[in-house]
């Protein structure tokens, strides 16, 4: 689909691969034909600590690598959440874990997704959430086809993890189409909410 210019954050902790999630959003974009440029800042603990990531698309150039209102906002954390929401855009996407509570209130449409719970209860590995969480965002964003994210995972994950992380990618994006509709669906409320996994 044409993209004049579509802005993500991705927020979390660090140790949460916040930062991989970016760097393959961005690639998987340049794969799907798109110009990317990948951001980043981390908190002063290596784990623990804040971690940021953005992302800018464009099937145009790229005059400004930040980004300044983003389209999505993915905050794996309470902290993330409360600290990044507002930067969201009027009617943007807020997608965050459903563990995290609060949410702050705001003109975006919210969606919770079960990103942790797929990662430790169902896969019974924490380290795969961002991975979850990937698949959840193209779900919902449709901003790079499935299958060409796959690709861009599969070309980082380390070797002998590409189908647990292939398993991670495919039960977040279900979790996505569960969860709510594409951002780009007209939202009647200002706000959604589901809690709805994946069985």
């Amino acid at each position: 689909m044409p993209v004049d210019r579509w802005e993500a954050c991705l927020a979390g902790s660090g140790g949460q691969g916040i930062i991989s999630a970016g760097i393959i959003l961005a690639e998987a974009a340049v794969l799907a034909g798109l110009n990317a440029v990948q951001t980043q800042s981390y908190g002063p603990e290596s784990r623990g600590g804040a971690s940021r990531a953005e992302v800018v698309l464009s099937d145009g150039e790229i005059d400004y690598a930040k980004t300044t209102r983003p389209d999505v906002l993915l905050a794996l954390t309470a902290d993330a959440c409360t600290k990044y929401a507002a930067r969201t855009k009027t009617g943007g996407l807020l997608i965050v874990d459903d563990q995290v509570d609060p949410v702050p209130p705001g003109p975006y449409l919210l969606i919770r997704a079960p990103i942790t719970r797929i990662a430790v209860s169902d896969l019974g590995r924490p380290i795969v959430a961002n991975i979850v969480a990937l698949g959840v965002l193209a779900a919902l964003t449709e901003i790079v086809p499935i299958d060409v994210l796959e690709e861009a995972v599969l070309a980082r994950v380390p070797r002998g993890t590409e189908e647990l992380n292939r398993t991670a990618l495919r039960r977040g994006f279900q979790a996505g189409r569960e969860s709510g509709p594409p951002a780009h669906a007209p939202a009647k409320e200002s706000s959604r909410t589901s809690t709805t996994g994946v069985p």
